[in-house]
C-alpha cells in the first residue's frame, strides 16, 4: 500500500514591532505613543518603531534625521538588546515545543514546519493560533503568523494582516490574495529591478504571469524571469532547517563625530572585538579569520582580513589581529573614522576540546576570565563587567558621539 505524503504545512511567525513592543510592555506609559527605537543623532538609524509612528511614514532602517522630520513628536528609546535577546529565547522555546523543525530568521521571526503535525493548512492555523495565544499569555507580546505550503508563501502571508494577524494562503487563493500584491513583494525585486519591471507594465505579482515570457526576459534577463515566474506561481521547495549556523559574526558602529584620536580608535576596536568574542562564546563557535571594516569621513571604505594561526573565541587574539590590520592596511590620511567594525568568519563549532592541549598559561587564564565574566553578564547584564581599558569611553553611549547599532526589525 502506497501512502500519500502528508501535505506540507509551513508557518512563518513574525513578532509585531518587536523592540518597541517589549519597551511598551515594560513601560506602559509608552503605550499609544509614536515610539522609535534607535539613536536620534544625525547619523543614527531607526531599528524599529511602534505602529503609531508608522502612520507618519517612519520605517525600520530609516535614517534618524528622516524619521525626526516625519514624526517630530516621536518618543525615542535607545533600546536594550539584552532584553530583546531574552524574550526571543523565550519565544523560541515555545515554538520548539510544537515542532522540532524551527528555523530562526532573525531575533523576531522564524519558520516552523508543521508537516505531519497538522493535517492540512486549516489544522496549521489552529496550531498557529495556539502559539499566538501562548506568546500573548506568557510573554505578553503579539505575533503575526502566515500559514502556507512553503516558506515563501508563509512569509508573504504573515505580513498581510499585521499586527496580531493570522493568514492562511492556500494555492487555490493565490489569484485573489497573492497576485494583486505589488511586484516589490517578490524576493529579489529591489528598487532598480522594480523600475525596470514597471517600465514594462509589470506592477503586480500577477503581471509576471500575464506578460509574454520574452518581454519579461527583456526586462530582467532569462535567469531573473525564471526566478520571478516561479515565485509568482507560489513555488518554493526549500526545507525548514532547524540549525542555521552563522557564516560570520560582526559588530560595527557609526559615529556621530568622526573618530580621530588614536587612543579612542583603539578603544573602539577593543570594544567591537570584545563584543564579537562574546557572541562566539555564546553560540559555542570558534573563528579563524578576523575582519576589520573602516569607513572614513569622506565615505572611503576598507574591509581587510587576516587568518589566525588557530581558531579562537577570545578577545585577545581577535583584537590583536584587528589592531595590526588597522596599523598596516588602513590609510586615514587627514580623515577621521565615520564607521568602524570588527568581524570574524571561517567559523567552526567548539569541538572535543583538543585545541586546549595547545594552550599556554596566558590563554588558559584568559579563557577562565572570559567564562567568569560571561557568567556574571548573563546573570546581571552586559554592563556589570567592563574592561578597564573601555571605562574612559563609557560616557559616549549617552550622547551623540555614537549612533545606535541595533539590528533593524519590522
Amino acid at each position: 500500500m502506497i501512502r500519500t505524503p502528508a501535505p506540507r504545512v509551513i508557518a512563518h511567525l513574525d513578532m509585531d514591532a518587536f523592540y518597541a513592543a517589549v519597551e511598551v510592555r515594560d513601560n506602559p506609559k509608552l503605550r499609544g505613543l509614536a515610539l522609535i527605537i534607535g539613536h536620534p543623532g544625525r547619523r543614527g538609524v531607526v531599528s524599529t518603531c511602534s505602529y503609531e509612528a508608522r502612520k507618519f511614514g517612519v520605517r525600520s532602517a530609516m535614517p534618524s534625521v528622516t524619521a525626526k522630520r516625519l514624526c517630530p513628536q516621536a518618543t525615542w528609546v535607545r533600546g536594550r538588546m539584552n532584553a530583546y535577546v531574552r524574550e526571543s529565547r523565550r519565544i523560541r522555546a515555545i515554538l520548539s515545543e510544537v515542532s522540532p523543525l524551527v528555523e530562526p530568521l532573525s531575533i523576531d521571526e522564524a519558520f516552523i514546519d508543521l508537516t505531519g503535525i497538522a493535517e492540512d493548512l486549516a489544522g496549521g492555523a489552529k496550531i498557529a493560533q495556539g502559539l499566538k495565544d501562548r506568546i500573548c499569555e506568557q510573554v505578553r507580546l503579539s505575533a503575526s503568523v502566515g500559514i502556507a505550503s512553503n516558506k515563501f508563501l508563509a512569509k508573504i502571508a504573515s505580513d498581510m494582516r499585521k499586527p496580531d494577524g493570522l493568514v492562511v494562503l492556500p494555492h487555490d487563493r493565490l489569484g485573489s490574495l497573492f497576485h494583486p500584491l505589488p511586484i516589490e513583494r517578490l524576493w529579489g525585486v529591489g528598487q532598480r529591478t522594480a523600475e525596470r519591471l514597471h517600465s514594462g507594465g509589470v506592477r503586480k505579482i500577477g503581471d509576471v504571469l500575464r506578460v509574454p515570457e520574452s518581454e519579461l526576459i527583456g526586462l530582467v534577463g532569462e535567469r531573473g524571469a525564471g526566478h520571478l515566474r516561479r515565485l509568482a506561481r507560489g513555488e518554493d521547495d526549500r526545507p525548514v532547517r532547524s540549525s542555521r549556523q552563522a557564516k560570520s559574526i560582526s559588530e560595527e558602529r557609526t559615529y556621530g563625530d568622526d573618530l580621530r584620536d588614536a587612543e579612542e580608535i583603539d578603544r573602539e576596536i577593543l570594544a567591537r572585538a570584545d563584543g564579537v568574542s562574546r557572541q562566539l562564546r555564546r553560540k559555542g563557535l570558534l573563528a579563524r579569520t578576523v575582519h576589520l571594516k573602516v569607513r572614513r569621513g569622506d565615505y572611503t571604505t576598507w574591509t581587510r582580513s587576516e587568518t589566525l594561526a588557530r581558531a579562537t573565541d577570545l578577545t585577545e587574539p581577535i583584537v590583536a589581529s584587528a589592531r595590526e590590520l588597522m596599523r598596516r592596511r588602513i590609510e586615514l590620511g587627514k580623515h577621521g573614522i565615520r564607521l568602524l567594525g570588527v568581524g570574524v568568519s571561517s567559523l567552526s563549532t567548539r569541538g572535543s576540546g583538543q585545541s586546549e592541549l595547545f594552550m599556554d598559561d596566558d590563554e588558559r587564564m584568559a579563557r577562565k576570565l572570559a567564562r567568569t565574566s560571561d557568567a556574571v553578564r548573563d546573570r546581571m547584564g552586559e554592563k556589570t563587567v567592563v574592561r578597564a581599558r573601555l571605562l574612559k569611553g563609557r560616557g559616549q553611549e549617552d550622547d551623540d558621539s555614537e549612533a545606535g547599532s541595533l539590528p533593524s526589525v519590522d
